[in-house]
């Protein structure tokens, strides 16, 4: 038995944070949303007990490191599940890009594996197992459009923004989320008005939601990596309607009405860097 289950990418449209939390981790408050630039995960039913796993880029742990396998291994040792599976993933997000590669590729394996295996599990269940892998594989799971608060796993669904284009931009230095947190000032910083997104996403107002745009993670990542605040700014220069950096970066995206907009922001960046992709807004929750 054979099955493919696309993994898209989520941007973040806000990304507040809040406070740190007794358990380390911190709360957070951000609007996201997913774009069609996916993964997708081939997902092979085997007789035997193991779980492979197997990807097409080279810097991509095939082994339990990787939450695609996590994935897998928690729904086996949880569910009365004979055999195992062969899992491999086509990479099509950028790895550490903060796009939530690995979580999406992890929550499709939940999605896949629960209908393959017969589990009969509700997405919420899956969610639930979700979080133990990572905070954002709840948000992966359902896909959509939503409010994420705690560490990530409480959700609220919102309407999908208005169609548009997604020119992302991803430089080849990678950063260690850690570490951002590590170097983020939670009493001098700018936060985001969520509540001024949220309104904008449910009226469909592209220019406001392109004005409400905004991460408390950008001046920590861009102290560590100055070439993430040039995109930032070369996109501004290039006539872009919002730009902002996703999750703790290093990707940094715009958001375009048209899709002529989006390919002149596209050919402003492609003569300084490689990692440029132009893409749809998706915005809708899995079936």
């Amino acid at each position: 038995m054979h099955k493919v289950v696309k993994a898209p990418a989520k941007i973040n449209l806000t990304l507040d944070v809040l406070r740190k939390r007794e358990d380390g981790y911190h709360d957070v408050e951000m609007v996201m949303t997913t774009v069609d630039l996916a993964d997708r995960i081939h997902l092979t039913l085997l007789a035997d007990d193991e779980i492979r796993v197997e990807v097409n880029k080279g810097h991509v742990p095939a082994n339990k490191n990787n939450l695609a396998y996590q994935a897998a291994r928690l729904l086996k040792d949880r569910y009365p599940v004979k055999g195992g599976v062969s899992i491999y993933i086509d990479k099509h997000i950028p790895v550490s890009a903060g796009l939530a590669g690995g979580s999406t590729d992890a929550a499709a394996v939940l999605r896949g594996l629960n209908d393959m295996w017969s589990l009969g599990l509700s997405l919420e269940e899956l969610a639930d197992i979700g979080l133990e892998i990572g905070s954002d594989v709840p948000y992966c799971v359902f896909g959509g459009t939503a409010v994420a608060r705690g560490r990530g796993e409480d959700l609220t669904f919102i309407s999908s923004p208005p169609p548009c284009w997604v020119v992302l931009a991803k430089p080849p230095a990678g950063v260690s989320t850690k570490d951002i947190y590590q170097r983020l000032n939670l009493d001098q910083m700018n936060h985001p008005d969520t509540e001024a997104m949220i309104q904008a996403i449910e009226t469909q107002n592209f220019k406001e939601i392109c004005n409400n745009l905004e991460n408390v993670m950008e001046p920590a990542t861009f102290e560590l990596a100055p070439e993430v605040k040039k995109i930032k700014q070369r996109l501004i220069q290039f006539g872009a309607e919002g730009t902002v950096m996703s999750g703790s970066g290093p990707t940094v995206f715009s958001l375009a009405k048209t899709e002529s907009k989006a390919y002149r922001l596209y050919n402003g960046l492609k003569g300084f860097m490689d990692g440029v992709f132009v893409v749809r807004l998706l915005g809708h929750r899995h079936e």
